[in-house]
């Protein structure tokens, strides 16, 4: 029996009643994390992992009816046994680990196999079918060190104060914004945030998260000379609208794994690109799976079809998925301030 099928509301757990990250309002929702395409408003009851709880309440509403576990922690549902293990994607990312008449299945929702600081880290969980993203799931994505993304952030940052120019960094709101905070260099200057990215900053440091000091990027007018010197984080919607009027003569990049492409750079029309991705790479696709040790692997959204095709080369058994999930990293709806419109 197959603890997970796809039905037109989701990804369903049949022995369990219940659903993972499900597109269709449901009555039992088992949430991996909180970005829109996983977690969406109107299911009845939702179950996730405790140090998400803040930015589900944030995102989804205050007054959801939502029970929150501990990573590792099991409870019995219908006869399967439940639980939710670190994903290593963003704050309260978690896997679901399903174990029902001895067969043991994971759903790893998003995830990325390099600790970061911002969430707990990504943990292999042995099981018998895997499934596994593909957001990036083509050989030509690998990953360079954070740490040497992080260092040419500052360097660009540092070469446009010395231009006179603002440096606007595009990334999501939620997870990426977070993560470029805890990792640059907060000596360099001062660092504003769009509207839509503090109030999910406020979550992460209440969870224990160090981020560094941040300012409401609209508190500061175009004459005001600290823009020269200041970083300023903001979601994509912002580029193009009236928001960034008040910068003046700035510099902008973008954040996303999607950056490694010259072609999407180009499309961005930002001056600079870093490749910083929340997702794994394919080696880390490849290294997640194989330590599961899972004999089947169904993989969703990305490149399936690759992925698929060269799990079965190496003697899997591989197939797809379908599903309705996104991608994080290219979302446009990571919000516009109210009132805001495009220039």
């Amino acid at each position: 029996m197959d603890l997970v099928i796809a039905r037109p509301e989701g990804l369903y757990c049949p022995p369990g009643d219940f659903y993972i990250d499900p597109w269709r309002p449901v009555e039992r929702a088992v949430i991996t994390h909180g970005h829109g395409d996983h977690a969406r408003i109107g299911n009845r009851h939702y179950l996730a992992a405790a140090p998400g709880e803040g930015i589900l309440r944030a995102r989804l509403g205050r007054d959801i009816a939502l029970q929150s576990l501990n990573y590792g922690e099991r409870i019995n549902h219908h006869g399967v046994t439940l639980s939710l293990h670190p994903a290593g994607h963003v704050l309260g990312s978690a896997q679901v680990r399903l174990e029902y008449a001895g067969q043991v299945w994971v759903a790893s929702g998003d995830y990325k196999v390099e600790p970061d600081g911002t969430c707990a880290p990504f943990e292999p969980v042995p099981c018998h079918t895997f499934i596994t993203e593909s957001t990036f799931g083509l050989p030509i994505y690998r990953w360079q060190a954070q740490a040497e993304i992080f260092a040419d952030v500052n360097q660009w940052w540092r070469a446009n104060i010395e231009a006179g120019k603002a440096s606007v960094l595009f990334c999501y709101a939620f997870g990426k914004a977070q993560r470029i905070l805890h990792g640059i260099d907060p000596t360099i200057g001062p660092i504003l945030v769009h509207g839509a990215v503090e109030p999910l900053n406020r979550v992460y440091r209440e969870a224990g998260v160090h981020l560094p000091e941040t300012h409401y990027a609209g508190d500061f007018k175009k004459t005001d000379p600290l823009l020269r010197q200041a970083l300023i984080l903001a979601p994509p919607s912002a580029g193009g609208s009236t928001w960034m009027r008040r910068f003046g003569d700035f510099s902008d990049a973008f954040a996303s794994g999607w950056m490694m492409l010259r072609g999407t750079r180009r499309r961005r029309g930002v001056d600079r690109g870093f490749a910083l991705s929340d997702h794994a790479d394919w080696p880390g696709l490849l290294w997640a799976i194989e330590q599961t040790g899972a004999e089947r692997v169904m993989v969703t959204h990305g490149s399936v079809n690759i992925l698929v095709r060269y799990l079965r080369e190496k003697g899997l058994d591989a197939q797809g998925f379908s599903t309705e999930y996104g991608d994080d990293e290219d979302l446009a709806a990571e919000a516009q301030e109210p009132g805001e419109v495009p220039a």
